[in-house]
C-alpha cells in the first residue's frame, strides 16, 4: 500500500479499541515472570553453554601477545575465541568499531575473546587467567581540547551546515543580542536488561536469540560480519527490557555467541557484564553547543544562530545537537553547523531523542537566558516566535503544530501565573523553590513497515511481524489496530513479534515504532478485509467490520463462519511517498517542572512536572502516558546526575556500572501529569498517528535548569546541574 495522500475517512477512526486506555496484553507475563528475554530461552535451547567475553584493558593499540594456555586448562572450558581463529570478520553496515577486535584496539573495552565453558562461573574464572599484552598509543578523549581539530562531516555522516538569508549581518545589526556557550556530557542508556545473546547453529543457518530493537537490520549486520547469506540468519527477540537505542545494533554479544557457538559445537550464552554496557556498547556522546540570537528590543528573532561539536571514533557520526533549531522558531536570518572530531573514546551514536534531546537541553536555556535579558516571560517570548511554516522553506508548511496551546495550555493547568517572575525570591522555609519550562519538539518520523494478518479457523485473528516491543506496549497497540480493522475484541487477537521470520516491520526507535509498524497491520488488515468480503459475497468498499461480523449488501455473516471455510491470510507493506517532504511532520509539547533548592547544601528536588504533548492520535493513552512519564525521568537523570566520566589519561568511562552511574529512582521523582492534546494528522499515516516516545524526554533538562536559576538565581549551562555547581553563588538571604 503507497501512502501518498493524506488518509481520508476509515476504520480506525471509530476509536472503538484503538485510542482507549488498554492495559498492555504483555503485562501478565512480564510481571509473572513468563516472558522470555534473550539470554532466558530455556525451552529451546535446553543444553545452551556460556560464554563470557574479556574486553581490552587500553582504549587505542595493539595486542602483541594472548597468552591462552592457563585458561584453556581450566575446568569446563570447551573453546576460546579470538580475532586469530575466528576466521574472516566483515564489519556490520551499523558498527563504527569491530565488535571482535585484536591484533588492533579501536576503544576500551573492545571485546578480544569469549571463553565459553559448561557454566557461567567456570567460563568466567577462565577469563581471568588469560594475560594479555598490549602496546597502548597515545589517544584523544577530550572533546574540548579536539573541538578545534573538529571537520565537518562528511554527507553520510551527519547532518549538512545550514544557512538562510545572512544570519552575521542580521546578528551584527541586531538591537538585541545573545551568545552562550553550553555543554552536555557523555551518557549510557543504562537499560535494566543487560545485552545478551544465545546462539545456535544447525549446519549452516544461525539463529540468534538476542535483545535487539531492529529485527532486520541485526539480520544484515551479522550475515555481513561473518560473511554468510542472509537467509540463513534468524534472529528473534519477542522481549526486549529496555533499548532507549542502545540496541539498534546487534553488539559483540550476539557476534561473540554466533563464534563461539561455531567453535564448540554447541548453542553458547552470552551477555555482557554492566561494565562492558558502558565501554563496550554505545553511548550518548558529549556536545559542545554555541547559540546565538538576535532580535528586536520585543523579542522577534531577526537571526538564530546554533553551532555543536561532539565526537567519536574515525568513520563515526555527530550528535545531531542542531536539528530542533533549524525548525522550532521562526527568524529570517538563520544558520546551524554541525562539527566532529575524532575521538579513541567507545562509540557514540544514538540515545533517546538523538540529536533533540542534548540540543534542546541548550537551546532552551539559551531562550529562557534571552527571555530574562529583554524582560519577557518566557513562555511569552516562544509563543511570539512561533511559526506555522519550515523556516527554513516557509512555502512548506507543518502538517500539524500546536506548540502555542501546549505552551498555554500547561500554564494554566501549572498555575505559571502565579509565579513572581524575579529569581531568589520564594522560599519556603529551608528550600528556595523555582518553576521552569521549555519547549518540547520531536519530528516525526515513518519507516516502511510490512505485516502478515490471518483469519484462523478458530475465528481469532493473528497479526505477525517482526515489530519489537522494548517495554513501549508494541503487541498491544498492534492488537488495537487489527481488532478495530476486523471488528473483533483484542482478547481475539494474537500478536507475534520480534521474528526475522515474520514480514519486515519499521523497528522500535527514533520514534517511529508505533506509527509506523500500526500502519503496516492497518494495510495487512485492508487487504484481509477484502479477501473477506470476497468469501462473504460483500462488495469490498461497502463491508462493515464489527462484533465479530461482516456486514453489507444486505448480508450479514460471521468471521467464525468464514473462518470455517479455511484459514484467511493477507500479507501487506505500507510504504510511504512525498508527503513528508510537502508538509513539515513534526510532534510538540511543553515541559514544566517545579524545584526545590536546599539553601544551605543546593541539593535539589524535583517537587512537580507536567508535559503537554502533541503528536496526533493517541493511539493508546496508557501506554503513551507511560513512555512520556518515563521520558521525562530520563530527563530529569540528564539535567541533575547522568555523566559518563572520562579517564582523559587512559581513554575509558570510569562509572562503568549503576554503582557509579547515577540515574533516578523513585524517591528522586514525583507526581507526573501528562497531558495529550486531542489531534489527527491524516499527513501522518493512515492511523493519523505520530510518535511520543521521544518527545517525553525532549526540553526536560532545560526545563529542570530553568526552574533551579529561578528558585537560586545561579545559572549553570554544563550539565548535569550539581550541587558543587551552585554553592558558591547560592543566595544568601
Amino acid at each position: 500500500m503507497k501512502f501518498d495522500t493524506p488518509a481520508g475517512t476509515n476504520p480506525i477512526d471509530r476509536m472503538k479499541v484503538v485510542g482507549q486506555p488498554l492495559d498492555r496484553i504483555d503485562g501478565p507475563r512480564k510481571t509473572t515472570g513468563t516472558a522470555p528475554y534473550a539470554y532466558e530461552h530455556h525451552q529451546e535451547v535446553p543444553d545452551a553453554v556460556y560464554g563470557y567475553v574479556v574486553g581490552a584493558g587500553i582504549a587505542k593499540g595493539t595486542i602483541r601477545s594472548l597468552e591462552l594456555a592457563a585458561a584453556r586448562q581450566s575446568p569446563g572450558v570447551l573453546g576460546i575465541v579470538t580475532a586469530q581463529n575466528a576466521g574472516k570478520l566483515g564489519k556490520g553496515k551499523f558498527n563504527t568499531a569491530n565488535l571482535l577486535g585484536g591484533p588492533r584496539i579501536e576503544h576500551y573495552h573492545q571485546a578480544i575473546a569469549l571463553v565459553v565453558a559448561e557454566t557461567f562461573e567456570q567460563a568466567r574464572a577462565a577469563a581471568q587467567r588469560i594475560k594479555v599484552d598490549y602496546q597502548r598509543e597515545n589517544g584523544a578523549y577530550d572533546l574540548h581540547a579536539a573541538k578545534g581539530s573538529a571537520t565537518k562531516p562528511k554527507a553520510d555522516q551527519g547532518p549538512p551546515d545550514t544557512a538562510v538569508g545572512d544570519f552575521a549581518g542580521a546578528f551584527a545589526a541586531a538591537p538585541a543580542k545573545f551568545d552562550q556557550t553550553y555543554t552536555t556530557p557523555d551518557q549510557a542508556h543504562a537499560m535494566m536488561e543487560p545485552h545478551a545473546s544465545i546462539a545456535r547453529w544447525e549446519g549452516d543457518a544461525l539463529t540468534l536469540w538476542t535483545s535487539n530493537q531492529m529485527i532486520d537490520w541485526g539480520v544484515g549486520d551479522v550475515a555481513k560480519t561473518l560473511g554468510i547469506p542472509k537467509e540463513k540468519v534468524r534472529l528473534v527477540s519477542p522481549y526486549i527490557g529496555g533499548g532507549f537505542g542502545g540496541k539498534l545494533f546487534v553488539r559483540a554479544d550476539a557476534l561473540l555467541a554466533a563464534l563461539g557457538a561455531k567453535q564448540v559445537g554447541r548453542p553458547v550464552k552470552v551477555m555482557l557484564t554492566r561494565p562492558l554496557m558502558f565501554n563496550n556498547t554505545t553511548h550518548r556522546p558529549a556536545t559542545i553547543q554555541r547559540i546565538r540570537f538576535g532580535a528586536t528590543p520585543d523579542g522577534r528573532f531577526q537571526a538564530i544562530g546554533h553551532e555543536s561539536w561532539s565526537g567519536d571514533l574515525p568513520g563515526g557520526g555527530p550528535e545531531t545537537a542542531v536539528n530542533q533549531t533549524r525548525l522550532l522558531y521562526a527568524g529570517a536570518d538563520r544558520m546551524t553547523a554541525t562539527r566532529l572530531a575524532v575521538l579513541d573514546l567507545p562509540e557514540g551514536n544514538a540515545m533517546r531523542a538523538p540529536g533533540e534531546a542534548p540540543g534542546l537541553m541548550a537551546l532552551e536555556i539559551a531562550v529562557d537566558e534571552f527571555a530574562e535579558q529583554l524582560g519577557i516571560d518566557p513562555i511569552e517570548l516562544r509563543i511570539r516566535n512561533d511559526t506555522q511554516v519550515d523556516p527554513e522553506h516557509p512555502a512548506r508548511p507543518f502538517s500539524q503544530r500546536q506548540l502555542v496551546r501546549c505552551l498555554q495550555d500547561g500554564a494554566k493547568r501549572f498555575g505559571w501565573d502565579k509565579r513572581n517572575p524575579k529569581p531568589a525570591s520564594t522560599r519556603e522555609g529551608r528550600w528556595w523553590i523555582g518553576q521552569g519550562v521549555a519547549a518540547a519538539f520531536r519530528n516525526n518520523l515513518v519507516m516502511a513497515s510490512a505485516a502478515r494478518v490471518a483469519l484462523e479457523a478458530d475465528g481469532s485473528v493473528r497479526v505477525e511481524t517482526d515489530m519489537t516491543d522494548i517495554g513501549t506496549g508494541s503487541y498491544t497497540i498492534i492488537a488495537q489496530t487489527a481488532a478495530e480493522m476486523l471488528g473483533v475484541p483484542v482478547s481475539r487477537v494474537d500478536v507475534r513479534l520480534g521474528d526475522s521470520r515474520f514480514p519486515v516491520s519499521a523497528g522500535s526507535g527514533g520514534q517511529w515504532g508505533g506509527n509506523s509498524s500500526t500502519a503496516g497491520v492497518y494495510a495487512a488488515c485492508v487487504k484481509l478485509r477484502q479477501l473477506l468480503a470476497e468469501r462473504a459475497g460483500i462488495a469490498a468498499d461497502a463491508a462493515d467490520f464489527s462484533d465479530g461480523r461482516v456486514h453489507g449488501g444486505g448480508r450479514d455473516v460471521a468471521l467464525e463462519a468464514l473462518a470455517r471455510q479455511g484459514r484467511v491470510v493477507a500479507e501487506e507493506r505500507i510504504e510511504y511517498g512525498d508527503l513528508g517532504e510537502k508538509f513539515q511532520q513534526s510532534t510538540f509539547g511543553a515541559h514544566f517542572v517545579e524545584v526545590a533548592v536546599d539553601a544551605a547544601t543546593a541539593e535539589i528536588r524535583v517537587r512537580r512536572m507536567l508535559a503537554v504533548c502533541a503528536a496526533g492520535r493517541i493511539l493508546n493513552p496508557k501506554s503513551a502516558r507511560s513512555q512520556v512519564i518515563g521520558a521525562m525521568t530520563m530527563g530529569v537523570g540528564a539535567a541533575l546526575m547522568e555523566e559518563l566520566v572520562v579517564d582523559r589519561r587512559l581513554g575509558f568511562f570510569v562509572n562503568h556500572d549503576l554503582a557509579g552511574y547515577e540515574v533516578p529512582v523513585h524517591a528522586d521523582i514525583p507526581h507526573q501529569e501528562v497531558v495529550f492534546l486531542d489531534e489527527t494528522d491524516p499527513v501522518s499515516s493512515p492511523m493519523k498517528a505520530k510518535g511520543v516516545g521521544e518527545l517525553g524526554i525532549c526540553g526536560v533538562g532545560a526545563a529542570v535548569a530553568n526552574a533551579i536559576h529561578h528558585a537560586t538565581g545561579v545559572r549553570v549551562r554544563d550539565y548535569p546541574i550539581t550541587l558543587d555547581k551552585l554553592l558558591a553563588n547560592m543566595p544568601t538571604a
